[in-house]
């Protein structure tokens, strides 16, 4: 992987910004996350100050981080992309505050399914999920929550054969497409 321009400069309060009341002493469910990612988009105060836009390397910093919980705040190009991926055992929740992301789902058997995130919308989804985002127009900028916080994620690739692979990584490593020419 190569070394992104993410900082993390998680905060230990219980509160991620000014203003948006105290986090449950819990896992959140998706509801909850998708709230959260909602309240800090409308606070630009808690994430604008970090907000910055590289093509070669997704620029993106962790705002919060406890035992139930972690929120980053994402700055998206066109040449951004995650690749497929999920995140373990933990739900999450998007929030575009500026611009448009792609987020694609693998689908098996049929094109994949995808969908333009717009600013002012957001989504959620579970530990199961499987997708991809890419940034859709320049300066593009997301709030993400996941809970449990991440520790590790799943990435995929097809390899000659055709067949699936997952590999874990690290929540710290970026995410972007992997060497699927590599897989064997």
């Amino acid at each position: 992987m190569t070394t992104s321009t993410r900082t993390e400069s998680a905060r230990t309060s219980p509160v991620p910004g000014p203003g948006l009341g105290e986090l449950p002493d819990r896992d959140l469910d998706r509801g909850e996350l998708i709230d959260l990612v909602r309240r800090v988009g409308e606070r630009p105060e808690t994430w604008r100050p970090h907000v910055a836009f590289d093509d070669d390397e997704r620029h993106y910093v962790c705002l919060h981080r406890d035992a139930h919980l972690d929120l980053w705040v994402l700055c998206w190009t066109p040449a951004n992309d995650t690749g497929w991926h999920d995140h373990d055992i933990s739900s999450g929740a998007v929030a575009v505050v500026y611009g448009s992301l792609l987020e694609q789902n693998l689908a098996v058997g049929s094109p994949d399914l995808s969908r333009r995130v717009d600013a002012g919308n957001a989504f959620d989804f579970g530990p199961d999920h499987i997708h991809r985002i890419t940034g859709l127009a320049a300066g593009s900028v997301s709030i993400h929550a996941y809970s449990p916080p991440l520790w590790r994620l799943g990435q995929y690739t097809i390899d000659r054969s055709g067949a699936l692979r997952r590999t874990s990584v690290s929540y710290a490593d970026e995410l972007r497409p992997a060497d699927e020419s590599a897989a064997s």
